[in-house]
């Protein structure tokens, strides 16, 4: 199967603090006028990132020791709000392989899905834990689906997904586009069967 399979992703941290997140955050609704994703990954809490700026404050997007994060660590709903697909592919752009948190909206965790983004969820208890060894900028966690644990040096807590996702990313039936492309030849059957195509052939 040509789909890449996310089992596993390695990497250090950023933490991004408070609950309820909303994609208008992640993605301003102002960058949405492309018609491609191209260049999104510039635009990741542009506002957020704007005002903390202005208060003299660096937001943990432009924070340098960050830059090279893959793992996000977020707090309860994020990715709440309108059905962008333009904000898990921002954060995608920008590096990001693996979300953390308490819990998503549904919605957010299905567009991170069709593009091999892994959305997965750990406890209150276990989400400040891992906000605490996050605090060393330079320790690698590393998300992994198969055992369902999350690591960080000495810590190692369990996360959940659904089995549908694991098993999607795990075998890389993720990428719909990628299984179509490797099944053409029954997609041309399909469509050399159905009347109303066939009149496109």
């Amino acid at each position: 199967m040509s789909s890449s399979i996310r089992a596993r992703v390695t990497g250090t941290a950023i933490v991004l603090p408070g609950n309820d997140i909303d994609t208008d955050r992640i993605m301003p609704a102002r960058f949405l006028k492309s018609i491609t994703f191209a260049g999104l990954e510039s635009h990741v809490f542009q506002d957020d990132r704007h005002e903390a700026s202005s208060r003299g404050l660096v937001h943990a997007f432009d924070d340098p020791a960050r830059r090279q994060a893959r793992v996000l660590l977020a707090g309860v709903n994020f990715g709440c709000g309108s059905s962008r697909e333009h904000a898990p592919q921002g954060l995608s752009r920008w590096g990001i392989r693996a979300v953390v948190a308490e819990s998503f909206a549904e919605i957010f965790s299905g567009n991170s899905l069709m593009i091999g983004l892994p959305c997965v969820t750990v406890s209150p208890t276990d989400a400040a834990s891992l906000r605490a060894a996050a605090a060393d900028a330079g320790l690698e966690f590393t998300v992994d689906l198969e055992s369902r644990t999350i690591r960080a040096g000495a810590l190692s807590v369990p996360c959940a997904l659904p089995d549908s996702t694991r098993d999607a990313l795990m075998s890389g039936a993720w990428d719909a586009t990628a299984l179509l492309l490797e099944n053409y030849s029954d997609v041309t059957r399909t469509a050399e069967r159905l009347p109303y195509l066939r009149q496109f052939s």
